[in-house]
């Protein structure tokens, strides 16, 4: 079932190396009844696309992810 739904993120919602978890609550999606947890690189790439449902994580404008801390 694919929610192809497009969630806008900042880049303090990623983790240290650039990326989310799907299922993500930002989606508002229910972590018990979804898909298993994948990881999405958003940081390098401005965005990524869930295999498993298709929701889409990508930064806002204007919002650049520094992994060089």
């Amino acid at each position: 079932m694919s929610t192809s739904s497009t969630v806008e993120l900042l880049a303090s919602d990623l983790n240290h190396q650039g990326g989310v978890f799907c299922p993500n609550p930002k989606a508002n999606m229910a972590l018990w009844n979804s898909h298993p947890k994948v990881y999405l690189d958003v940081g390098h790439s401005g965005e990524a696309k869930c295999a498993y449902c298709g929701t889409v994580y990508k930064l806002k404008p204007g919002e650049h992810f520094d992994g060089h801390h």
